[in-house]
């Protein structure tokens, strides 16, 4: 794995206090970071060993206008400039590269319109997820995607990695509810192609539409979202809603012996054509560190769980879990059932969404994020026990089961350099049996500074051409987010 600084940063700004005062000149006093301490923190995301640059300054802005400033600034000494949010990414795409400025846009945090007649919204990159969740519900309505970083992770953080989690599998994922956003861009091209730029560095690009329906043009809306920071500065986003859903969901829960057997109790499901809106992976390891933290009762006795959810209404829900039921015990569960205590059933998937920071606890924890066809998730919970037992390292599996999104969690303990490089060969070979198995490197994380080289791996050179192509025609000078993606 190439933990090195990456290749593609900008060198060091040549005039690094020039640049600090060109920013604190366009700026209210205070929005300029330069102390330390302060720049440290704001330098990285949540990945564990991914390299970490040395900033020339952060900026908290609060305005689009100051988000231009900090562009046009950067523009003008060719430093980076890398934009942030709350920093809960597990790829290093938050991570600052040498010279770099920190743009934080977490300040940037109002919802600016609510509108239940067309059941959209307009928000600030730095709106938190669940705050979000909780001012459309206040309408009555819903917005769907759900990282388990929810309740920290920043609107335009999910934006930059087209997060998706538990929701995902019936409802779908950022991108799916992305109407359209506002983008600080680089020169873009005039029409044509001759003549001086169409837009100048720091310029305010419209992208995307308010509308339920709509094809005038490329989708580069699209193209931003999951783009990580590289096209340019997100700062407003037009989002769809739906409505609220009705009544209380239906819990169905199954114990297996195995990791393998719950993962064909997974391909079952697909194969019968049931449609959970949630179905969700813990292994024995997650179970034991959550409890043994928060102490929610949790019984850690099978090698796996499988929590599935259904929120279709009535009897037809209730014939839905039957049937979840049903298939997990044709798969070998020890017991599947309908769970009939609710505070149960939500102290399981609170164990879900806890099960990284319960790790975290314990040591030093790699993430992968590799996402199979669901078919192949008995393969490759397969093979993630065998590349794991053949670098002797400790695995803790969590998934998004049902849309093949298997996060297998590489804890080391503190100070081990041979644990370390033991859990990095293994992050490795993931993302090989991943793409041999027809799947992808990355599923909601992004591809960040931990998986360039899977990515390389993964997508065709042709491929591989065509994005380099896109991010040189819209960032010319190379200073959005660079090494990244």
């Amino acid at each position: 794995m190439d933990f090195a600084p990456p290749g593609a940063s900008a060198a060091p700004a040549p005039d690094a206090a020039g640049l600090v005062r060109a920013l604190e000149r366009g700026l209210p006093g205070g929005r300029v970071v330069v102390d330390a301490d302060v720049l440290a923190a704001l330098s990285h995301d949540d990945a564990e060993w991914a390299p970490v640059g040395r900033a020339v300054a952060g900026v908290r802005a609060r305005t689009e206008g100051e988000v231009q400033h900090v562009v046009r600034a950067c523009a003008e000494f060719g430093a980076p400039v890398v934009p942030r949010g709350a920093g809960t990414g597990l790829s290093g795409g938050a991570n600052a590269t040498d010279g770099c400025v920190v743009l934080d846009l977490s300040r940037m945090n109002r919802v600016l319109e609510i509108d239940p007649d067309n059941m959209t919204c307009v928000v600030q990159p730095g709106v938190v997820n669940n705050d979000l969740k909780a001012a459309v519900a206040e309408r009555g309505l819903w917005y769907p995607p759900d990282p388990a970083s929810a309740p920290w992770s920043t609107i335009g953080g999910n934006v930059a990695t087209n997060a998706g989690g538990l929701c995902c599998l019936k409802y779908g994922v950022t991108r799916d509810y992305v109407l359209g956003l506002r983008l600080v861009a680089g020169a873009v091209p005039a029409a044509g192609g001759d003549g001086p730029p169409g837009t100048a560095y720091g310029d305010v690009i419209r992208l995307g539409r308010r509308t339920t329906k709509g094809v005038a043009g490329l989708d580069l809306t699209g193209l931003v979202v999951g783009a990580e920071g590289t096209l340019g500065v997100v700062t407003e986003v037009t989002l769809r809603l739906r409505p609220a859903l009705a009544g209380t969901p239906r819990t169905v829960v199954g114990a297996f012996g195995d990791l393998v057997a719950a993962g064909e109790a997974v391909s079952l499901i697909t194969r019968r054509g049931l449609s959970p809106s949630v179905l969700e992976l813990l292994d024995r390891t997650c179970l034991t560190a959550v409890e043994e933290w928060k102490h929610l009762g949790l019984e850690a006795d099978a090698a796996a769980l499988l929590l599935a959810r259904v929120d279709t209404p009535g009897e037809t829900g209730r014939a839905e879990a039957d049937a979840l039921a049903a298939a997990m015990s044709d798969a070998g569960a020890w017991w599947a059932a309908q769970s009939t205590d609710d505070s149960e059933a939500e102290a399981l998937f609170d164990a879900r969404r806890l099960a990284y920071p319960a790790l975290e606890r314990l040591g030093p924890v790699l993430t992968e994020d590799v996402c199979v066809p669901r078919s192949a998730v008995p393969a490759m919970l397969a093979r993630i026990e065998a590349i794991a037992a053949r670098h002797g390292v400790t695995i803790a599996t969590i998934a998004h089961a049902g849309d093949g999104n298997l996060h297998p969690l590489l804890v080391t303990p503190p100070g081990d350099e041979g644990a370390r490089l033991a859990a990095q060969a293994a992050f490795e070979e993931f993302l090989d049996a991943a793409i041999a198995l027809g799947g992808t490197v990355t599923g909601e994380h992004g591809i960040g500074l931990l998986k360039r080289d899977g990515m390389r791996r993964e997508l065709d050179p042709g491929a591989l051409a065509m994005q380099d192509a896109v991010r040189r025609a819209l960032d010319p000078l190379g200073i959005f987010n660079p090494g990244k993606g």
